[in-house]
C-alpha cells in the first residue's frame, strides 16, 4: 500500500487523488457515450458533470467535517481543504456518501433550471457512479484509508504503520473494506447495464442504483472501522448505514410507484 505513487520534481502523485481524477474522467466519457446513444447532446453531459464534480467534492467534505468537528477546533480554516483531516496520517477527509447525496441534489437543481429530462439523463449517468466507486476505492486501498476492523480471516491484510489503517491497527490484520467496496462498485455497474435491456420507464436505473448501493454499503460497513456509531432498535450501526437504509427504502418505493404508474397508463396508450 503506497499513498504516494511517484514524484515529478516538486509534484507528488498520490494514489487517492489519481484514482479520483480517473474516476471522474472515465465516468464523464462513459456518460457522454451513453448520452449520444440515447439522443442527448453530449455537451450537456459535460456541463452537468462540472456541477457533479464540484458538488461531490463539497458534499463529501461537508459530511466528513460535520461528523469530525472535534478535529478542527482552533483551526477552522482547515475545514475547507478537502484533502486534509486532523491527526491521522495521510487520510483523505472526504465521505463518499456525502459526495453522492450532494451530487444528486445539485444535479437535479441544474437539470430543472436547464429544463433537461431529469430521469432520462440520470439513467444515462448513474452507471458512471458504479464505475467511480470501483476506481476510487482502489485509491483508498493504496492510501490506507476507509479501512476495516481486525479479522482472523485468511484474506485479512496488515497495513504499513505510516498509513491511517496501520496507525490505528498497528501490525494487525484487518478487513480490506476498500477492496470490498471496489468489487461491489464493479458489480453494481454490471447489474445496471444488464438490467437496462429490461427498462420500462425513465428513472429505472437510478432507483435500482439506490437499492444496490444502499445494500452494498450497509453490508460492507459492518466490517469497516468507524469512530462513532448510533443505536437503532438495539443494533449498533454507522451514520452511513442509516443513510443506506433510507436509500434502499427510497429506491424501492420509487420503483414500485413508477412501475404502477406505467402499468396504469399503458391501456390508455393503446
Amino acid at each position: 500500500m503506497h499513498s504516494k505513487l511517484f514524484q515529478i520534481g516538486p509534484l507528488e502523485i498520490h494514489a487517492y487523488g489519481l484514482t479520483l481524477a480517473l474516476s471522474f474522467l472515465i465516468g464523464i466519457y462513459l456518460a457522454m457515450y451513453r448520452a449520444k446513444k440515447n439522443g442527448i447532446d453530449p455537451n450537456k453531459i459535460v456541463d452537468l458533470s462540472v456541477v457533479i464534480v464540484i458538488s461531490a467534492i463539497l458534499g463529501a467534505r461537508f459530511l466528513y467535517v460535520i461528523f469530525h468537528l472535534e478535529e478542527f477546533t482552533g483551526r477552522w480554516l482547515d475545514t475547507i481543504n478537502p484533502f486534509q483531516s486532523s491527526g491521522q496520517i495521510g487520510i483523505a477527509g472526504l465521505t463518499l456518501l456525502g459526495g453522492f447525496i450532494a451530487a444528486v441534489v445539485f444535479s437535479i437543481l441544474f437539470m430543472k433550471i436547464k429544463k433537461l429530462p431529469l430521469l432520462k439523463i440520470s439513467d444515462i449517468m448513474i452507471p458512471s457512479m458504479g464505475l467511480g466507486i470501483f476506481i476510487t476505492r482502489i485509491g483508498c486501498f493504496f492510501n490506507g484509508c476507509c479501512y476495516g476492523l481486525p479479522t482472523d480471516a485468511s484474506w485479512g491484510m496488515v497495513f504499513p504503520q505510516e498509513s491511517p489503517a496501520g496507525f490505528i491497527f498497528p501490525n494487525q490484520a484487518i478487513h480490506p473494506t476498500q477492496l470490498y467496496s471496489s468489487v461491489y462498485g464493479l458489480i453494481i455497474i454490471g447489474i445496471l447495464l444488464f438490467l437496462e435491456r429490461y427498462k420500462k420507464f425513465d428513472g429505472f436505473l437510478l432507483y435500482t442504483f439506490f437499492i444496490l448501493y444502499g445494500i452494498s454499503r450497509f453490508s460492507v460497513d459492518f466490517y469497516r472501522y468507524y469512530e462513532d456509531s448510533m443505536v437503532i432498535g438495539g443494533l449498533s450501526i454507522s451514520v452511513n448505514q442509516g443513510i443506506s437504509i433510507f436509500m434502499i427504502v427510497l429506491g424501492a418505493v420509487l420503483l414500485i410507484v413508477s412501475y404502477l404508474k406505467q402499468k396504469n397508463a399503458a391501456p390508455s396508450e393503446v
